[in-house]
């Protein structure tokens, strides 16, 4: 654990220091906890800042040399351990929350993610594999004086795996797989009076204390579509993504979800779950799930896998049980371009996804 001390007056820095001296002495002798703090050579001459953004001159500083504070402490960090996450001195945290970062990135694939978020605010709660903090911190470094760093971040994402000739929307998706948002929340933050003299931030994250409405896995990237009508802005996108669930009016027959991979994937097994805590009545009924092969012929399939063939390709591998599906897919069917969910009859119930996990070859390692 690095304690980073940003102030460059010497003697609050040294009282600083003997206070957690004595709080930490024990931690501090082990190793566990490390106090740092940057030179005062280390700044470069912060008076004379462009001002942008309609910031003041005063926040623009401000704003700059904590751009500098982060990029200090992730280089001192970088070889310190596995992964890196950024917390702060004001916040409070969930029961567990170690824990539940832990097994959480631990069942991600590593070459998968850049960014685990366990916060929307600012900063707070981003976590880095210690490999990826060189490159923030030189990408930082040349634009420390221009915005943010959670809008670097950004900025970041965009240039690693945006194409110019592609929409925006293909931009966010692939994004979205290297920034995986964890819900709800694990830190909350508590501080009322800001580092910048004078201000006041009233920031809370509003997914701290929500119940967690859906589950959360790293599925192949894919391109998502439905014929259901979305209710109140609770996306397939969202869901697949892992930060909302999938909220849909009266399915009828021939309604569908579409998940179309980007690339076809080896999928092992399959769940979808529908219905929640707060609406459980809310489940996928007389709903088949479907996969389409990348091969359409040649297949060397079994009898009884033949008779599940549909006209349009795909294969009916499986169907919903009290609003759960779940199963295991034909490995002679790999690899899967497509899994599809579809209505074959009329619902009398509006229709909830929560969870989606599509166990897949590069998870299997």
């Amino acid at each position: 654990m690095l304690f980073l001390l940003s102030n460059t007056d010497t003697d609050y820095v040294n009282g600083v220091v003997a206070n957690l001296e004595k709080e930490f002495s024990k931690e501090i002798s082990s190793g566990l906890v490390e106090i740092i703090s940057p030179p005062e050579s280390y700044y470069p001459d912060l008076t004379n800042l462009k001002e942008t953004f309609g910031d003041s001159k005063e926040r623009v500083r401000w704003r700059t040399k904590q751009n500098l504070d982060y990029c200090f402490l992730m280089m001192y960090a970088q070889e310190k351990g596995t992964y890196y996450i950024q917390l702060e001195d004001d916040i409070i945290v969930k029961q567990n929350y170690f824990n539940t970062i832990k097994n959480f990135a631990l069942q991600l694939s590593s070459e998968e993610w850049m960014i685990l978020e366990f916060s929307q605010l600012g900063f707070i709660g981003k976590m880095f594999q210690a490999p990826d903090l060189t490159l923030i911190v030189e990408f930082i470094f040349m634009f420390y004086k221009e915005k943010p760093i959670d809008w670097l971040l950004d900025h970041i994402l965009w240039v690693k795996v945006c194409n110019p000739e592609k929409d925006a929307k293909h931009c966010d998706r692939q994004k979205a797989n290297l920034r995986i948002r964890f819900r709800p929340s694990l830190f909350q933050h508590v501080g009322l009076h800001s580092s910048l003299t004078g201000k006041i931030q009233k920031l809370t994250d509003k997914d701290y204390m929500k119940p967690l409405l859906l589950k959360i896995h790293v599925n192949p990237p894919a391109e998502v579509s439905t014929s259901l009508k979305v209710y109140q802005g609770h996306t397939l996108e969202k869901t697949y993504m892992g930060e909302d669930f999938f909220w849909a009016i009266t399915p009828v027959a021939g309604d569908y979800i579409l998940f179309k991979f980007d690339k076809p994937v080896n999928v092992e097994s399959y769940l979808f779950h529908s219905g929640n805590q707060e609406h459980p009545g809310d489940i996928l009924l007389n709903t088949t799930v479907e996969v389409l092969p990348l091969k359409s012929e040649g297949l060397e399939i079994s009898k009884e896998t033949k008779d599940k063939r549909l006209e349009d390709g795909y294969f009916r591998i499986g169907k919903f049980e009290n609003g759960i599906a779940e199963g295991m897919v034909d490995p002679n069917l790999n690899p899967i371009s497509a899994f599809r969910l579809s209505v074959i009859q009329n619902s009398a119930v509006w229709a909830i996804l929560n969870e989606v996990m599509l166990l897949y070859e590069s998870q299997l390692v």
